[in-house]
Formats: C-alpha cells, structure tokens, sequence
C-alpha cells in the first residue's frame, strides 16, 4: 500500500513538472496528502512557474467601506449581517462615507473597498425609507453608483465594490466608476442551500445566481476577484468542483484577476455550532495548491493575512501571491474581531520568507488597459503606478 501511495505521488510530480493537467481524482488525491508531501509540490510548482528569487507578494492599501449591513440574505454564519431592530444595522449617509474615504486618502489609501447587504431594499421598509431620504434612490445600487461618481469626481481614490447580485445593466453602469468589482462563489454547490445547510434562506447564494454575474462580468470585461469559503459544510469534492467552474469562466473570458480561499472563522452566531468548521492549516495549503494547480501560474492567488494571523510563513511557503486589502483605518466589518496586521509586520514577515511586498491598486497590471478600464477610472489609476503597473 505505502509502494502504491508513493508511485502515486510521484506520478502527480511527474505531471505537475511537465504543466500536465490532473485528472480531478488526482486532484482528490493531493488533499490526502501530509504537510511535508504539500510542500514539495509547492516547491515543484515555483519550479514551473520560474518563480523569481524575490517572489512579490501584493497588497492594495484600503478603506473598507460597510454601506449597509442589512441583507436580503440570511447565511447562518455571518457576522456582518444585521436584523432591522438591532441598534447596530445602519445604512451610511453620504457624508460619513467621503468623511471616511478623505480621512483614507491623508493616511496614503489608494482602494475604496464597498461592501454591504445584498438588496436589503427588497426585504425591508426600513432600507427603502432611508435611501428616500437621502436622495430619493430607488435601490442600494442607485445610491452606491452615485457614491462611486463622487469618489471619483473629489478623490483619486479608487473603488472596488462587491455589490452582490446585480443585473447586466447594472454591473455595465458600475465598470464605469470601478477599478474592478467581486462577488465570493463561496461554493458552487446547490446541496448548500438544501433546508438545514447555511444557504437554506439566501436567494443570492444560488451558485447559478453567482456563476452568472461573474459570466456577465466576463462579458462586459470587468477585472474581477472571487473565491472559495472554506469551512461552512462543504466537501473536498465540492471545493474542486468549484474551482473549476470558476476556471470554466475564466478560460472564456480571461477576467478573473484573483482567487480569494478564504478560511471562515467562528463568530457569536456560530460558535457553537458543530456544521461550521475552520480549516486547519494543512486543509488551507492544499487549497493553496489546488488553485495553483487548477488555475497556472498567472493567477493570483490571495488568503486574508488577519484570519491567518500565526499561520503566515507557512501560507507563503504554499504559495499564496496576494495578501489582499490592508486598512489603517478601518477594521475588517465581515470579520471585526480579527484586526488587519500592520504593513510593516506583514513586510517582515514576507521579507523573512525571501518575499518581497509590492503595493498594488485594487486593479492589477495586467488588466490596466482600455478593454479593462473605463476612461474615468484610468486617469486616476495613472495617478498612482508606475511603468510596472504597481503602486510607484
């Protein structure tokens, strides 16, 4: 048996070595494998992908900005969403939020990262009643594109918005104002939203629902960011297969310009409830691996260094090439009880693992043409970067 699972192994180097695809039984097979046999492949996988001396390894300066926390959706693991009667849901007026993004744009911030409740407007009176008052919009869309337009008329602030659900209209009007845009699969498996499972009360979470948005955003040439939530239930079989529906679109559209793999982490909601479980380090290195394997070495590959905290140095050595959005302003609000680390620990820390950490816009170099790029959002992209395309 231990000759067979050896042979095994060696015969997925072999093919990862001479860029072969694996099969998904191979593919199966990796995330049996121990942390030592995990790290070989992810050196043979630098190897293929001639990954330089100093590896860089990005992130995107940010302020993060939690527009609405009400949702039309009600996934059991939240801890961002809010019930109407609870004093913390809030829909932010425009002036708290170009107050924020001006307090951003002294402390060096390049990124206006959007997120909020999908369509709260739909499920509650409360929501529709504010964006009347606050200028008469008929939806949170309309509200957070004229946002948009005036991030960009008063600053040389970018924004980056993961609005949800939208319609092709809709996200055609936000490439105008965005740098790029996203929306988590999270998980392409329908079993997810089966009565008792996490998905079971959330419309939007339909894995058809989201592979058609990211598809629309393929077709309108949005530079786009999207990924897997690792922990609420889901199989192995099932972290794959959703890969490779996310690799299925991009190989149509070439648009998709980061994986995230995300870990869930508990929060008050969910802590003891035994369906949700984080991933231990070993699951988030062969995920690492996998989407290096599925996806080749010109995508980026992102896990959130404030949910990884301990767990740094061995996340690099997987692989990964981005650390996402870092604020010195605001704090995590889908993940409030993690802090982000400082650029310079995270400097340190990238440094000591013969990295070396680039600063990059919510846009990355590659996608930094008028295919990508609206003309509004490219004179002030060109504000910030150099000929590399990266944050001079």
């Amino acid at each position: 048996m231990k000759d067979r699972k050896n042979g095994q192994f060696t015969e997925v180097t072999e093919k990862i070595l001479k860029n072969q695809v694996l099969t998904k039984e191979e593919l199966l097979l990796i995330t049996s494998y121990s942390s030592s046999k995990l790290f070989k492949i992810a050196k043979l996988l630098d190897k293929r992908d001639n990954t330089q001396e100093k590896k860089p390894i990005t992130y995107s300066k940010n302020v993060f900005v939690p527009l609405v926390n009400l949702c039309r959706n009600e996934c059991t693991y939240c801890g961002f969403r809010k019930d109407p009667n609870d004093p913390q849901a809030r829909l932010m007026k425009p002036q708290e939020v170009l107050k924020l993004v001006q307090q951003s744009a002294r402390l060096g911030c390049k990124e206006v990262l959007f997120t909020f409740g999908e369509r709260p407007e739909e499920r509650y009176s409360k929501v529709r009643h504010a964006l009347k008052q606050i200028g008469n919009y008929n939806s949170t869309h309309e509200y957070h594109l004229n946002l948009c337009e005036k991030i960009l008329d008063q600053h040389s602030l970018l924004p980056h918005s993961n609005p949800g659900i939208l319609s092709f209209d809709e996200l055609k009007a936000l490439k105008e104002v965005n740098a790029s845009m996203g929306l988590m699969l999270e998980n392409a498996s329908e079993r997810l939203l089966l009565p008792g499972m996490p998905h079971e009360k959330s419309p939007g979470k339909a894995p058809q629902a989201r592979l058609e948005l990211i598809e629309n955003a393929g077709k309108l040439k949005i530079p786009f960011t999207t990924g897997l939530l690792i922990g609420i239930g889901e199989t192995w079989e099932e972290r794959i297969h959703s890969l490779f529906e996310i690799k299925k679109l991009h190989s149509k559209y070439q648009h998709i310009q980061e994986i995230i793999i995300q870990n869930f982490v508990h929060n008050e909601a969910t802590i003891n409830n035994p369906s949700f479980n984080p991933p231990a380090l070993q699951e988030m290195v062969a995920m690492i691996i996998l989407t290096r394997i599925i996806f080749g070495s010109r995508m980026h590959v992102q896990v959130p260094p404030n949910l990884n905290q301990d767990r740094l140095p061995d996340l690099l050595s997987a692989g990964l090439h981005d650390w996402g959005g870092i604020s010195p302003i605001s704090k995590d609000h889908v993940n409030p009880e993690h802090e982000w680390p400082e650029i310079r620990k995270l400097r340190k820390i990238t440094e000591a693992n013969e990295c070396v950490l680039i600063e990059r816009l919510p846009i990355y170099p590659d996608f930094i043409t008028p295919e990508f790029t609206s003309e509004r959002v490219m004179e002030k992209i060109l504000i910030h970067i150099d000929e590399s395309g990266f944050v001079r």
